[in-house]
Order: structure tokens, then C-alpha cells, then sequence
């Protein structure tokens, strides 16, 4: 296997067919399953550091090349970001294999006349790279590789130290967040297994279900992964399902010292909760992380007496829900396509939870998903506002009176998450908020992730 053929076709994929990089990688790497680490790790650090600095290195193109690097052919383009990326970033990489082997990619792809081209303009960074190395260090903009409107607006809202940190945090190596499933094992019992497969494992910051791991090969070797003894899931996503359960049970206990009875569901045909005691709906709910972690939550505290509901707006989404649901072995669950900004009706008034994690620009999760700050423009972040309205508005009709509301996002302006929350309570009087969070990547030690409960006081 040529590791470097195998980064060209991801980065082609990206570039050609707006594929997201962390699926076109994730592709790649599970092709790949079988070659050893030490290539697979080349691919991955090549192909995420392309992503990443796509934006320093057009610059640095544009700065040798006569031949403005949008007007490049896509696979000179792609090759050309290739071979400065490794001769500016990957120190492992000598300069000369760095040129060679991009250029052989070149003449292998049926274009060697301009072989010569490629040459030159990898060969002339090299000769100036301290020069080039100075300017990238000197310019906010090049140094973290972002547009200058996302940095501008990140700035506005968190001030220049905080800005650092949160695309600092981009280039940093983090551990890999599991949530532990409580219903097949325990945290110690696990970190114990993976730490007898010389897995690094250490308890979360968090999240008291969450592992934290590193030094592992292939996330699907990583035992218990396929006997479904836990699930990747980022610790902020942990934290806002537990603290919308808690909140549940708290409000249930709390009826129960009162002496009240919660509303009786809906007794028809149609009622996807007729006879069960907890019933959730997972709006926008694929991969699956908080269906399932709700879904093990009710599990272990009222086993046989809850439902969750799940859908989402695609085949291929719910696929991945479903994948989730069997390999961890919940029977708890039904799992649908459904549009989550249409209202249902055969919904209305029909859950105890509803979890809401709306759609959003992601800039909570730029590290994880280095594509992100540049397919994200400023106007894109008013029309997902708008967006997410529409599906709080519907969320806040399929709860049952003293239901709990998680609102959710992996974002972190304010515009999608503290004024979205305060004008949803100004829509709905009847919403109490019981709980509000922002983590900022970077500043905490996980994603950038925004979520608040709140509980439907309406009689």
C-alpha cells in the first residue's frame, strides 16, 4: 500500500465531491484495517493535517506559485498542499522524500509535464521555509489556518486568549472519549480490560461513564467495542443526557412527595408508548450517542418500562442509529425517518424527555472535523438559528406537562445557543430552565458543546 496514493484519494474525495473529511479518512482507514499502524497513523496524520492547514497553505501556493492555487487543476492543487505540508509540518518526512515522492504522485496520475511545475514550487518553499515559517508564526490567520471572519468572530466573542485556545485545540492530540455502558459493564472492569490490551485508559473529566483512551490501533479492535461494552461519545454529550435524566427523575420524585399523578399517555393504535412508564424522543438523533446513553439510563433504573423514540431526517442516519442500538443490545428502542422540522401531530404531548440536539455550524467540534471551519460561512449561522427554532418550537409539543427538554448543540456562538435558548422561553412561558452549560474546546477538556434542560411547567 502507497500511504501517500491512499491520502491523495481522500483528499481528492474532499475536494472533488465535498465529502466530509472525517468520513472520507474514516473510509480510507477502515480499508486499511489490516496494514500495519505505522501506516495507517501516516495516512491519518497526513490526511488531517492537509485538512487542517488547507488555508496556510494555499497562502504559501500562492506565495511561490505564478499560477493562483484556484486555478490549479484539483490534483496539482491536492499534491501541492501534500508536499508542503509535510515538508513544513511533518519533521519525520526529509525535505527531499517530501518533493520526490510528491512529484512521483504527479507523473503517476498522468500529468508529468507539469511534474517540472510541482517541482519548482515545492523546491523554492524549501529554500525560503524559515522565511515562510516566520510569516505563518506572525499572522493569527495563517498560524491557526482559519478564515479571517471566523477568526474576527470568535475574537468578538471570547476575547484573543481564549481564541487561541480554541484552535490551538484543533492541533493538539486528545484521547478518544467512551461512555462506558452501564447495563453490560463498569468502568473500573473496563478500564481494567484495556489496560491489560496496553491501552492507555483513564476515568473522564466529566462524565462519571466516560473513558478516556489513547496509544489503541483501530477503534473497532478495542475490546468490548463489539460485544457493545461501550460507545464513543464525547464527555460534554455525556454530561447533557445525564443532567436532562437527572432532572427527570428529580421532577418525578418530586410529584411523587407531592402526591400528583403524571398525565396518562394517549391510549390508540398510533401510540408508540402505549403502556410504558418513561417514554423519550430523540429528535435529531443520529450517530445515536444520546438515544442509546438515555436508552441504558432508563434501562437501569426502570428496566422493561421505557421507550425510546429515534429518528432522524435520513436512511443512511438512522443506519447509523441502529448500528448503535444493536451492538450495544437495547430493546428499548424504535428507530425512524422523520423530519424533524415538520410538526407530527401523532407526537403532540406524548413524552417525558425530549432531546433536541438541532442542527448547528459545529464549530464546537473544529478539531475533530478539520473541514468545518471552511464550509461554514457567517450567514450560514442565522439560517441554522432559524432552523433550530422550528424544532425546538415542535420539541416543546411532544412534551408532556412537567416534561424535561433537552436543547443541544456542538457550537459555541452565542447565536445559536444562549439567545436560542432565551428565545424559547420567551415563545413558550410555560418552559422553566433548570440547567445551562457552554463548554469551549480548548478552554475545557472536551469539545465545544452547548446544552440547557428545561421543564414544561404547563398543567
Amino acid at each position: 500500500m502507497n500511504e501517500r496514493e491512499v491520502v491523495l484519494e481522500i483528499l481528492l474525495d474532499i475536494e472533488k465531491n465535498g465529502t466530509f473529511s472525517n468520513i472520507a479518512i474514516g473510509k480510507a482507514l477502515r480499508k486499511s484495517q489490516f496494514e500495519e499502524k505505522r501506516k495507517r497513523s501516516f495516512i491519518m496524520r497526513l490526511a488531517e493535517g492537509v485538512t487542517e492547514k488547507r488555508y496556510t497553505l494555499d497562502r504559501v501556493i500562492d506565495m511561490y506559485s505564478k499560477t493562483k492555487v484556484n486555478k490549479l487543476k484539483p490534483l496539482i492543487r491536492v499534491c501541492l498542499r501534500m508536499g508542503i505540508y509535510q515538508m513544513l509540518y511533518m519533521d519525520s518526512v526529509p525535505e527531499r522524500a517530501a518533493i520526490y515522492e510528491t512529484v512521483g504522485l504527479v507523473k503517476s496520475h498522468g500529468m508529468k509535464g507539469l511534474s517540472g511545475f510541482v517541482n519548482a514550487v515545492l523546491r523554492s518553499v524549501g529554500r525560503n521555509r524559515d522565511e515562510v515559517m516566520g510569516k505563518i508564526e506572525k499572522d493569527p490567520l495563517l498560524k491557526y489556518s482559519v478564515p479571517k471572519w471566523l477568526y474576527e468572530y470568535i475574537n468578538d466573542l471570547y476575547g484573543e486568549e481564549n481564541t487561541a485556545k480554541v484552535f490551538e485545540s484543533g492541533e493538539k492530540e486528545r484521547p478518544t472519549s467512551l461512555r462506558v455502558n452501564c447495563l453490560k459493564t463498569g468502568r473500573d472492569e473496563l478500564m481494567a480490560k484495556l489496560s491489560e490490551a496496553g491501552i492507555t485508559a483513564e476515568k473522564g473529566k466529566y462524565s462519571d461513564s466516560a473513558i478516556l483512551i489513547s496509544d489503541y490501533d483501530f477503534i473497532r479492535k478495542v475490546p468490548g467495542f463489539r460485544n457493545g461494552e461501550f460507545t464513543v461519545q464525547d464527555e460534554s454529550s455525556q454530561v447533557a443526557v445525564r443532567t436532562a435524566f437527572d432532572c427527570f427523575i428529580a421532577a418525578r420524585d418530586e410529584r411523587k412527595h407531592n402526591n400528583t399523578v403524571m398525565p396518562e399517555v394517549l391510549n390508540n393504535n398510533d401510540d408508540p408508548f402505549e403502556n410504558e412508564n418513561i417514554s423519550v424522543i430523540d429528535m435529531c438523533a443520529a450517530p445515536g450517542g444520546k438515544t442509546t446513553y438515555i436508552s441504558e439510563l432508563i434501562e437501569k433504573s426502570s428496566p422493561g418500562k421505557g421507550k425510546v423514540l429515534s429518528f432522524d431526517i435520513s436512511e443512511d442516519k438512522t443506519d447509523l442509529i441502529l448500528e448503535n442500538v444493536e451492538r450495544l443490545g437495547l430493546t428499548n428502542v424504535d428507530v425512524s425517518v422523520s423530519d424533524a422540522t415538520g410538526e407530527r401531530e401523532d407526537l403532540y404531548s406524548k413524552a417525558d424527555i425530549v432531546i433536541a440536539d438541532v442542527p448547528c455550524s459545529g464549530l464546537g467540534i473544529m478539531g475533530r472535523k478539520n473541514d468545518i471551519k471552511y464550509r461554514v460561512k457567517d450567514t450560514d449561522i442565522e439560517e441554522l438559528r432559524a432552523m433550530a427554532d422550528t424544532i425546538l418550537d415542535n420539541a416543546v409539543k411532544y412534551l408532556k406537562p412537567g416534561g424535561i427538554l433537552l436543547f443541544s448543540t456542538c457550537t459555541i456562538t452565542k447565536t445559536e445557543n444562549e439567545e436560542a435558548s432565551e428565545a424559547l422561553m420567551r415563545r413558550h412561558h410555560m418552559l422553566t430552565k433548570l440547567s445551562e452549560h457552554k463548554y469551549i474546546q480548548g478552554v475545557d477538556m472536551c469539545d465545544g458543546f452547548y446544552f440547557s434542560v428545561f421543564r414544561n411547567d404547563q398543567e
